[in-house]
């Protein structure tokens, strides 16, 4: 289920984060919680990136069997039994 990201409701939540890190980070940054949404955000497109990009190879391997199929059959139809 997407949702439109600019328009969602915001809300606390508790994360456990180094505490050195979060230190260094505010050395950068003035809004922590801005920087971490920015980069959950691409995190999560990225995965969709590569989650859509597994199912298209999946889907283009798919119809490539489909397609020996449909020229030569099965191997295992002259072993059927049935």
């Amino acid at each position: 289920m997407q949702t439109n990201v600019a328009s969602a409701r915001k809300r606390p939540v508790n994360l456990t984060l180094n505490e050195a890190l979060v230190i260094q980070a505010k050395a950068y940054t003035n809004n922590l919680s801005a920087t971490m949404e920015s980069l959950l955000t691409e995190f999560v497109n990225s995965q969709q990136r590569a989650q859509r990009n597994r199912q298209q190879k999946a889907d283009m391997c798919a119809a490539d069997w489909n397609g020996v199929y449909a020229a030569i059959g099965s191997f295992a139809d002259e072993h059927a039994t049935l």
